[in-house]
């Protein structure tokens, strides 16, 4: 594939390298609750038309669309930066968006890597990754992956910093985040690089998740477990409002990370609080019981309840 061609459909079965990008509106959920149906409807349509145009002026593919989350590929690293920029500057600037009732804004995440082309879609782990960034962004953010900077050309480089670190699935070492400063003023104030050995010593502790009689661990030796009805979850929850892949659980510089990836939300019920996330992430203490979609009582079938032990 040439630099700038779209993905087609004769790219069937086809692993190439690719920069892949996610970005969504923060808090859509409460955009519907603040703005009403339709409005928030259409706030977050103008949105997803704001994505849509940044990838394509920027030599990108829109792969698909999901409610408020746009994926889109790119043939190089800078062009998965043009078109994220792009998008944070149009929704920050835009005066129906800023302020008001309801302030919006996105997030977004991008990794470059090897993808499987097929039937106009694209599968990998690097797929999963991208997606991964996206759920470390914070509201006009955008986080990328040390293999993305490394693509990048000297101006780009200039413009991003290292923040964190964190584990993804299926990998043994440990993503370095990269923040980009989109806004001219960030460029004023770089944070100095994360110290990667200071964490290598750290004291990991144990979740341990029930369902009925099904039970998972999250620790040192598999950091992320994913639940949902779909086959393929470590813990398997059917249900009618229940996901595919509902969410997902990390162990993350002994924290326990919860993500919800669902459409009807998780309910969290965590030493004595309750909580709800769509499209969120909150850590999960002590010990307590999650409800997928719905809230659940504890002694609910679907109650899945959770204790952390420290080891």
């Amino acid at each position: 594939m040439l630099p700038g061609e779209p993905i087609r459909a004769q790219s069937v079965g086809k692993e190439i390298e690719l920069a892949i990008l996610f970005a969504d509106v923060v808090g859509s959920t409460r955009l519907y609750e603040s703005l009403g149906d339709v409005r928030a409807r259409d706030t977050v349509g103008h949105c997803i038309d704001v994505m849509r145009q940044a990838t394509e002026n920027n030599s990108g593919t829109v792969i698909k669309t999901m409610g408020d989350e746009v994926m889109s590929s790119f043939p190089t690293a800078d062009d998965a930066l043009n078109a994220g920029s792009q998008m944070q500057k149009s929704i920050s600037d835009n005066p129906d968006f800023a302020g008001g009732e309801a302030e919006v804004t996105i997030r977004v995440g991008c990794h470059y890597g090897p993808v499987v082309l097929e039937n106009r879609d694209i599968f990998g782990a690097a797929v999963h990754t991208a997606n991964r960034m996206t759920s470390q962004a914070k509201p006009s953010q955008i986080i990328t992956t040390q293999v993305l900077v490394g693509k990048l050309s000297e101006d780009w480089k200039d413009s991003v910093r290292q923040i964190d670190i964190a584990a993804a699935r299926g990998q043994s070492e440990e993503i370095v985040l990269y923040e980009v400063l989109w806004q001219t003023e960030d460029l004023t104030s770089m944070l100095p690089v994360i110290d990667l050995n200071r964490y290598a010593n750290q004291k990991l502790g144990r979740l341990t998740l029930r369902c009925q009689d099904r039970e998972v661990a999250v620790d040192s030796e598999q950091t992320t477990v994913t639940i949902g009805r779909g086959e393929n979850s470590d813990l398997i929850v059917k249900g009618t409002l229940i996901s595919r892949l509902h969410a997902r659980i990390e162990l993350e510089r002994n924290k326990f990370l919860l993500y919800d990836q669902s459409t009807n939300g998780t309910f969290v019920y965590n030493d004595g609080k309750e909580s709800f996330l769509r499209r969120d992430d909150v850590q999960l203490t002590g010990k307590g019981y999650l409800g997928l979609g719905k809230a659940v009582t504890e002694d609910s079938p679907l109650a899945i309840h959770f204790v952390i032990k420290e080891k």
